[in-house]
């Protein structure tokens, strides 16, 4: 088994809960859907790679022991806390204010739409807790073998996220082709990508 040659201790049941993790609503599910609903697959396919790098960095820093640091000096925590929590509100004032018609707050060449989603990503600090937190209980103590464990879930999460956001922007592409057809429903869709960023960024700014 997979899982026993590099120390996970149960690798099915990790993947399990990455896959359930994946699906969860959240800024980053936001993020693919509203990319894609603008940029098409190429857009939503650059979301899916922003999210995938940020996600590599704050796990890698949990690694490192990031969160021992952060946990040390609480204020550095909420200040990347707030941070994105202004960020996300930030973004999602400007989809509820845009008139119809105006450019798309989210840009329309891929690389952005990688550059806001790792954005969005990265300026989530309780996701490095996660991290350290959650790894801890697929490590087998008698078979872990250093950062090659880590590695291989580091990996695993990689192309689960790759699969999951594919899956998401292809499904979002095809709805969304029919929902450009009515402009109504398009820009009342966006108003609400507006206000539950705006309600993530005060859940993460409240939350302790």
């Amino acid at each position: 088994m997979l899982g026993s040659f590099v120390g996970i201790a149960d690798y099915g049941a990790f993947v399990a809960a990455i896959i359930i993790f994946l699906a969860i609503p959240g800024p980053g599910n936001l993020a693919l859907i509203t990319s894609t609903s603008k940029g098409g697959i190429s857009g939503g396919l650059g979301a899916t790679l922003g999210v995938i790098a940020g996600d590599q960095v704050l796990l890698w820093a949990a690694v490192a022991g990031v969160s021992a640091l952060m946990a040390a000096y609480p204020a550095a925590f909420h200040a990347v806390q707030w941070l994105g929590a202004a960020y996300l509100a930030w973004l999602g004032a400007k989809m509820l204010l845009a008139k119809p018609g105006a450019a798309p707050i989210l840009q329309i060449r891929p690389h952005h739409y990688f550059r806001q989603a790792l954005l969005i990503t990265l300026l989530n600090p309780k996701a490095i807790v996660f991290y350290l937190a959650f790894f801890p209980l697929f490590v087998d103590p008698a078979q872990h073998q250093g950062l090659k464990t880590f590695a291989v879930m580091a990996a695993t999460i990689a192309q689960l996220t790759f699969l999951y956001g594919l899956v998401a922007v292809l499904l979002t592409y095809t709805l969304a082709e029919r929902l450009r057809a009515n402009p109504k429903v398009s820009a009342a869709l966006e108003k609400a990508a507006g206000m539950f960023l705006i309600g993530f960024g005060i859940k993460l700014a409240l939350s302790k």
